[in-house]
Parts: structure tokens; sequence; C-alpha cells
């Protein structure tokens, strides 16, 4: 999860500062009352001290709206101040479902730190998160059309209009985009469903809500043949970038994957997906999208050659226009590390930021795109 900048969907109106006036106490005065300490956050005004809470990691921000009602009111409606926060390392969110309760977690890169994080949305369901800009979308996957948009620092949410495409999609993604400058957020869905007793087509449909509209439009839909959609999705410089996968029916077995582009400023209507179709660079297990500064990068499991459903290893590409450049590849001892490593696995990043983390291990592990250094979290706290 991203955690650089963050503001409320309904931002209260702003408290106009006002500074308290003193006299300076004389040494001779006989007034005890006179001899009390003046509180330095009596006399900050309010704009002040949202600027100085901006500095604080984001964890002590959250922390500190329990401090008071003037730190409360000061975390909740200084959206303005969170806007120019300091730059903070993104985030690492996780929840685990269980028959009792769903728990979420966050791992803070900065102070290298777990935190118990529960969304009150969150329930025993299957969701799918995506995250820009320091608000988290989640999806409900067992039904693809609810979905809700959060602020960790605020703990806001607000749940977004029904999508349109149908509740029983086989397969959703979920990818969302915020716009700083604009205070405004996207969020894109893309749905897949086989046609009926057609094991070749896979009918496609893209549809972006808008903040500033608070709608949702259908902006392409699509019968895709020998392939299909899946669950792998982000938004990067105004382009949705998705994940297909081959069907193997028509014995179109390699490449497994292929990127997926739409252009969502320009939203074009009658290009095919598949004209556009980008073949990753080898044979993978398993993709992650990810938006690096505006950069699409691409984490996969590297196949065995003559099996190409095992990994054999993790590497980063980024896009360059219709290429790929690889970045990096996960060293043996770190890909070691993580003991038995299945075909698939959960990664995310923002920034320089990357995460990797193999299901149902305590592992997490990090690499930072421009100091090119690897390094091990502290372990997840559920599964340590």
């Amino acid at each position: 999860m991203e955690g650089q900048t963050s503001w409320q969907f309904h931002p209260t109106s702003h408290h106009q500062s006002r500074v308290a006036e003193f006299e300076p106490i004389r040494e001779d005065s006989d007034n005890h009352d006179q001899d009390a300490l003046v509180s330095l956050d009596a006399i900050l005004p309010d704009d002040l001290l949202e600027k100085v809470l901006s500095f604080l990691p984001i964890a002590s921000i959250i922390r500190s709206s329990s401090v008071c009602k003037r730190w409360y009111e000061a975390v909740h409606s200084g959206w303005h101040s969170w806007a120019e926060m300091s730059p903070q390392k993104p985030w690492y969110f996780m929840f685990t479902c269980s028959d009792d309760a769903v728990s979420g977690y966050v791992y803070d890169p900065s102070l290298r730190k777990w935190y118990g994080f529960d969304f009150p949305c969150i329930e025993r369901s299957n969701w799918s998160v995506s995250a820009s800009g320091g608000l988290v979308c989640l999806m409900d996957g067992d039904n693809g059309s609810r979905i809700f948009v959060c602020n960790p620092i605020t703990r806001d949410r607000k749940r977004l209009r029904d999508a349109p495409g149908g509740k029983t999609p086989d397969y959703t993604a979920l990818a969302m985009s915020v716009d700083r400058s604009a205070h405004s957020y996207t969020v894109a869905l893309a749905k897949c469903k086989q046609a009926p007793q057609d094991y070749c087509q896979w009918g496609l449909s893209i549809h972006v809500y808008e903040s500033g509209t608070r709608s949702w439009a259908t902006l392409f839909s699509e019968i895709l043949v020998g392939w299909r959609g899946g669950d792998e999705c982000v938004i990067c410089d105004g382009v949705l970038y998705y994940l297909i996968y081959s069907t193997g029916v028509l014995r179109n077995v390699e490449p497994r994957h292929c990127l997926a582009m739409y252009d969502l400023s320009a939203r074009p209507s009658r290009t095919s997906l598949m004209q556009m179709a980008i073949p990753v660079p080898c044979s993978l297990t398993c993709g992650r999208l990810m938006n690096l500064k505006d950069r699409l990068v691409m984490v996969g499991g590297i196949g065995k050659h003559d099996r190409p459903g095992i990994i054999k290893g993790i590497g980063i590409w980024e896009l360059h226009n219709r290429g790929w450049r690889e970045v990096a590849r996960m060293p043996q001892k770190f890909f070691q590390g993580f003991g038995e490593f299945d075909d698939v696995f959960a990664s995310g990043g923002a920034d320089d930021l990357i995460y990797i983390q193999s299901f149902g291990s305590p592992a997490l592990l990090t690499f930072d795109v421009t100091q090119r250094v690897w390094r091990w979290s502290a372990k997840s706290p559920n599964l340590s």
C-alpha cells in the first residue's frame, strides 16, 4: 500500500486558527495564577499543528488522533497538510480471512514495524485490493460489484455505487489511480466471463468510476478468443494495463501471458485489445503489475523451460514503449529463503519499493529499485 499522500473524501470545514493572547509573567508578581505554565499546543495555530503532524510517520499520525479532541480534528480536517506532507515510503498491506474474523496488517518500511490495521467494511469474504496516493480501494471478490474506497489516515470510507457488468464474473481485476493535484481518483474494473457453452470465447468489459462525477461508465467490451482475463491490472500514466492468459484451446500455449493496454484518456471503442497486446518477456508462472512513479513494472515468476508451471526464480521487468527491460532478478539466496515457493505469489509496490511475499509464508522481501538493494522485513505477525 502506498502511504505518501491522503485526504478525506468529504473534508470538514477548515477551522480558523486562533492564537491565544497572553502577557509575560513578571517575576515580582504576587498573582500565583500567573505562575501556570502556558502549553505550546494551546497557542499553536491549527495550520501549524497540522504541518508539524505531517512530518511524522504515518503510523504516528494515526495514533496522534487519539491524544485529544483538537489533535483528532487536526488529523481529520487537515487534508491540505496531508497533500503536502513529507515523502514516506509505501506501506505493504495484507489481510487474512478465517472463520472467526478478518485481520488486516500493514508493514511500515521506515520503522520496520507491522501494525494491526482493520478496515471496518471488510467482512469474511474474498477481497481484492488496489492502492494509490494513500487511498485504498477494496472490492468484494464474491460478486465483483461491492467496492469501498478507504482513507487509512482518517479511517474514513465510502462505498461506491455498485459497478456495472453483472455480479458473477469468472474473473475480476481492480485498479485505482489518484490525481493529487485535482484531489480526485479513478477506479477501473475489468470483468471477464466465459461465453455460455463455448470454451474458446470470453467476454471482457472495462468499467471506470470517476470520483468527480460519482458514477460508473462502461468504456469497452470485447470477445476474446483463446484468451481470458484475470485478476491483475494497474493504471499507469493514464493507461490501464491488464494481464490476459492463454486458455490453450487454440494451442496458443506460448506465451502463457500477454499484456493488454487500454488508454483511459483517449477511450477508444473499436480497437481490439489483442491488436495491442504485448507478450511477456519469458515463460511466467504468474505476473504482478505495479505503478512505480508512472513506470509500469512487472514482477514475474520465471517458469522452468521443460516444466513452465514450476517456478525457478523471480524477475522484475520495466515496460519501455512496447518492449521489456529487465531490472533485476532475485538472488538465489533470497529465493531459497522463502522455503517452498508456490507457482503464484503476492507482490506490490509504489515509488521505488517492491514487496514480494510467498502465500502462507511469514517472510516479506523488499527490493529498492533505485538502490538495487534486497532486504528482508520483519516477519509477518499473523504467520510467524
